[in-house]
């Protein structure tokens, strides 16, 4: 009997698995067949292996693509608009005003495509986003290629969007029909935030999610003042509030969770909701540093976020994976705490799991989806190698990301975009600018 033709053959001088921390295959190959991994090839398994299309990365490591749990995509369009600036400052004063005079669907769908090119060329291969006009981010993330999940942003206040809380509901139910069976698009209901949601709004919410088994996505103890004024506000802190309204489950996906005391912690453990913390962007707003190491120890599931592009001011989850290591261990003042092989695993499988799709994809294994990349260590930046877990987490750059895969189709190769037009984005970029400039000018 002649040997199978695979699809796809990916062999790499270096493998991480995630499916144990600490796994590194050695000169092994992944063979790939219609964006499913079917094999995986021992040196002299892979010699004699025959396919359609072989890579060889001979310097590189291979491994699962990276999940940003927490982003505001079309936010692209206004990195760098408001810096140095407080968080509800910087939100009231600025941002929001800005999102008033320009968010409408052109303005998700160029910034979220913006935010994407710049992603894919990261490593990222799923973001979790939470913004509006969602029909257009999930256009964005059909043409971009990459697993989307598009969350369903509500307020109590009128935007350009909608209205009241009932119509951000009803238009986001709305446009999710239209994206019912495409395998790379979930939507997810993303009420803002405990200071911006009401508490029959949440009752809704949690309704929903039970009805059309769908996550719930939501910053959470961001702030000390959002607790300070939950106090005042409500006599109880944010996340008791939300347990008594029964958001506090599995589709949970709590974004930041800064503030949290050691029962807090154990009820986000026992409620089993996922942590999308953000590091980057909670020292930029200075927000304080998430109890990682001890939410991690109490079993709380949890993954890396960037937020968005005018937070942090980088959509780099390599970076946001080294920050996530090395803010644990100051934090803790203890350098063993959040190891290279944990932080890489916070990146991957975690949000994978956060996101009800590790059995999809978030590690290297026989029957799981092709969402892979691959890091070149071939540089005097990375040389010499002793352990690449340890490299990609503290030494890797995004510029040396190669190859991105989302279910075995190439979103970039030799550190080309395969789906989307570089130059035509950085013309967008250029053209919103100077609208938005434009536009601020005559507020």
């Amino acid at each position: 009997m002649s040997n199978p033709v695979f699809d796809l053959l990916i062999s790499a001088r270096w493998m991480i698995t995630v499916e144990q921390d600490g796994e590194i295959l050695e000169d092994h190959a992944l063979a790939i067949n219609n964006g499913t991994i079917v094999a995986l090839l021992t040196p002299s398994e892979s010699a004699a292996a025959t396919a359609k299309q072989h890579v060889r990365l001979d310097n590189h490591v291979l491994m699962p693509g990276l999940i940003n749990l927490h982003g505001h995509s079309a936010m692209t369009l206004l990195r760098g608009l408001a810096d140095d600036k407080a968080l509800m400052d910087w939100l009231s004063n600025h941002i929001w005003p800005a999102e008033g005079r320009h968010v409408r669907d052109e303005f998700v769908f160029d910034g979220a495509l913006i935010a994407m090119a710049e992603m894919i060329r990261g490593g990222t291969t799923t973001i979790n986003d939470m913004y509006f006009y969602h029909g257009a981010m999930a256009r964005a993330g059909l043409a971009a290629g990459m697993r989307t999940f598009v969350g369903a942003s509500i307020l109590e206040f009128p935007t350009n969007y909608a209205n009241n809380a009932d119509e951000y509901i009803s238009r986001a139910l709305d446009e999710r029909r239209e994206f019912l069976g495409e395998e790379l698009i979930t939507f997810t209901l993303a009420p803002h935030a405990p200071y911006t949601v009401a508490d029959d709004t949440f009752r809704k919410v949690v309704m929903l999610a039970e009805e059309q088994d769908m996550l719930i996505h939501c910053h959470i103890h961001e702030s000390a003042g959002e607790i300070s004024d939950s106090m005042r506000d409500h006599h109880q802190r944010p996340l008791a509030r939300l347990k008594a309204l029964g958001l506090l489950s599995p589709r949970l996906i709590a974004a930041h969770m800064v503030h949290l005391s050691d029962d807090e912690i154990e009820l986000a453990a026992r409620h089993g909701i996922s942590v999308a913390h953000n590091p980057s962007s909670n020292m930029k707003l200075a927000s304080g540093i998430a109890r990682i190491p001890q939410l991690l120890a109490g079993g709380v599931n949890v993954g890396i976020g960037t937020d968005g592009a005018a937070s942090n001011n980088k959509l780099d989850m390599l970076a946001e994976t080294r920050m996530a290591a090395l803010l644990a261990k100051v934090g803790a003042m203890d350098p063993t705490a959040v190891p290279a092989a944990t932080a890489i695993r916070m990146a991957t499988l975690n949000g994978a799991q956060a996101l009800g799709i590790a059995d999809k994809v978030g590690s290297i294994k026989v029957g799981k989806q092709a969402d892979l990349i691959a890091i070149d260590l071939a540089t005097v930046e990375t040389a010499p190698v002793f352990d690449p877990i340890s490299h990609v987490v503290y030494a890797a750059g995004r510029e040396q990301v190669s190859h991105v895969w989302v279910k075995g189709q190439a979103l970039m190769a030799q550190r080309q975009l395969k789906t989307l037009d570089e130059a035509q984005l950085i013309a967008s970029g250029r053209s919103w600018r100077e609208r938005i400039l434009a536009g601020d000018q005559n507020a």
